[in-house]
Parts: structure tokens; sequence; C-alpha cells
């Protein structure tokens, strides 16, 4: 199969107008925190089994159709002793990994940070292929200030991003692009926009200037919201917000939009899905979701490490990801929450 076969079919693969991504791939030291939140223990068998629930309960492939690894992951087995990417294959799952080293300030760019881990990017990708791994994520973050993200911050951070991609591609893996712009903050939803507004253009610019063939990756944007120390904004607020700032700047070549929920509850992270897909008319991309805690806080509240807790935790995660898929659909009512 050629690269570019391949990169098709992981496409064809992921991208539908049900199903998002989950994203597991929280570091150690993150899953630790969230981990001590709810009294569960962060070892490698906690964490192996915690990810082995999320991928083995039935029907978790009608609501997902990839998740994103942590590396650590990759070599892990359930208790049947299939590796965590083959038990996800068998749920018609498509297997992913965070390939970012982490991030750190910016030289010159007081208040903005860069990602690392591009040196021997490609030859790490050719492990991860071996254990199963088709598509790869990896995410820039965009502080907002009255000065932040500087004119450096938004170039460097997009050169990142499209070198990354076109090494992924080049292995025939279909990257995730995440510019996340952090909630963290007071400012208003107009500057949210403005800030997105020109971390994507600066973002689809590098890699229309590298080559990267559009059609075969996927963005994992910010919704536009007002910095969290406001309240936050109403569905159809975020919903207008968002799309009218993906029109200006993300080409319709992009084949999906898969947001993060970037400190959201699970349920605001879900309505605001579902008032995007309300007016999904309007746009030429499938509007999704890869969410990480917006997904898999109740589960981690529901199991809290006790193995006779598999089965309503499972529950709970399945019930989140319905509900996200019929947010999907634009079907999402808040009643459903207690249904």
């Amino acid at each position: 199969m050629s690269v570019q076969a391949e990169l098709q079919k992981t496409i064809e693969d992921m991208v539908d107008d049900r199903r998002g991504l989950l994203a597991a791939d929280e570091s150690t030291p993150t899953i630790t925190k969230r981990f001590d939140a709810v009294g569960i223990e962060s070892t490698a068998e906690t964490r192996r089994q915690y990810r082995s629930l999320l991928l083995s309960g039935e029907g978790v492939g009608d609501y997902i159709s990839g998740v994103i690894l942590y590396e650590e992951t990759l070599d892990q087995k359930d208790d049947q002793g299939r590796s965590i990417p083959e038990l996800a294959a068998s749920q018609g799952v498509v297997p992913g990994i965070k390939v970012d080293k982490g991030k750190g300030p910016l030289p010159g760019a007081p208040g903005d940070e860069i990602t690392y881990g591009l040196d021997g990017l490609a030859e790490r990708l050719r492990n991860y292929k071996e254990k199963g791994a088709r598509f790869t994520k990896w995410r820039e973050v965009y502080p907002i200030t009255d000065r932040n993200p500087t004119a450096l911050g938004l170039r460097a951070n997009a050169e990142m991003l499209a070198r990354y991609a076109m090494v992924c591609q080049q292995e025939g893996f279909v990257p995730i692009v995440e510019p996340e712009v952090l909630i963290d903050g007071d400012h208003s939803m107009e500057r949210s926009a403005e800030v997105n507004e020109q971390v994507w253009h600066s973002v689809f610019h590098a890699l229309h200037e590298h080559g990267a063939s559009l059609e075969h990756l996927i963005l994992k944007p910010s919704m536009v919201t007002p910095g969290k120390a406001h309240p936050m904004a109403a569905p159809e607020q975020v919903a207008e917000q968002t799309l009218r700032t993906l029109r200006r700047t993300v080409p319709a070549a992009v084949p999906a939009i898969m947001f993060l929920s970037g400190g959201q509850t699970p349920e605001q992270a879900t309505a605001n899905l579902d008032a995007m897909n309300r007016i999904r008319e309007r746009t030429p991309w499938h509007i999704g979701f890869s969410y990480a805690r917006a997904l898999q806080q109740p589960v981690m509240e529901a199991w809290k490490g006790n193995p006779d807790n598999v089965n309503p935790a499972q529950e709970a995660f399945l019930k989140r990801a319905r509900l996200n898929a019929t947010a999907r659909q634009g079907e999402y009512e808040a009643g459903m929450e207690t249904a």
C-alpha cells in the first residue's frame, strides 16, 4: 500500500458523521494528578487497568473511532494478553500516539511556550507503527494575555506543527494538529476569537508552506470561549463565534475538526459540540470531539481503582461517549444527562 493510500485509509476509518476520538494520552504526571483527585494510586498497573477498562466495554466502537495513547500504553496488555492497540483495533477503534515531548519557555518571547520532540521523530514513528499506531498527535499551547501570543510565538509554534505534520505524513501517519489556546485568564470572548483566528491562520499558512496534505490531517483546536475567570458563554454563542472564526481560517480540504474540551465540564463540552452541529450545514468539515477529561472524569470517579467497579465505570464512559455522538448529530438535550 502506498503512503497516500495508507493515509486515506486511516482518515476513512477515523472520520465519520457520528463518532469521535478518545484522548487517553495523559503523561504519567498528569494522570497521577487526576488519579490522586479521586483516590486512585498511580502505578503502571493501575494505569494499565484503567486504559484497558476504557477500551474493553461493549459498544465502544459505536461512539469512538480513534484513541490517542501515551507511549507507555503501547507496550501494555489487557487481562487477555492483547496489546492495548490490539484491544482498540478489535473494537473498531484506530490506535494513535502522542509524539510531542512536553513544552517549555520560548526564548525571545516572554510568556509564550514551545513544544519539544522533533529530534528522532521519524525513527520513533517506525517503532510506533510496528506496535500498531496509525495516527499521531502534537500539541502546541498559546496563552492569552495583553501581549501573548507574540508574533514570534505564533510563527514558532506554527512552524513546529507543520514540521511535525510533514514528518508524520511521510511515514504514513495521519497527524492530529493541536494548537490549544488556553482558557486560563480573564479575557473576553472577543479576545479569544481574535487570538484563535491568529493562531489558526498562522498554522495553516505554515502547513501550506511545508506542503502538507490537508486532506490527510485532523485539526484539534480549542473552542472559542471567554477566559475561565468569566462565566461560561451560552452554547449558541460558543458555536457562532467558533464556526465564524474557523470559516475565516481553515481550508475546506481538511476532513475533520475534532475539538478539545479545554477546561470545560463534561456537560458543557457536550452542549457546545451539539450547538455547533445544529448549524453544521454552514461548514465544510466534520465537527467532532477529541476529549480527555470531558469523557474520562466520570469514569475515574466511578472506578476509583476498585475491580468491582469496572462495569459501572464502563457504563459511565459509554454514556458520555454516546451523548457526544448524539451531540455530533445536533440532537443532544440536557435532559439526557439524567435519563
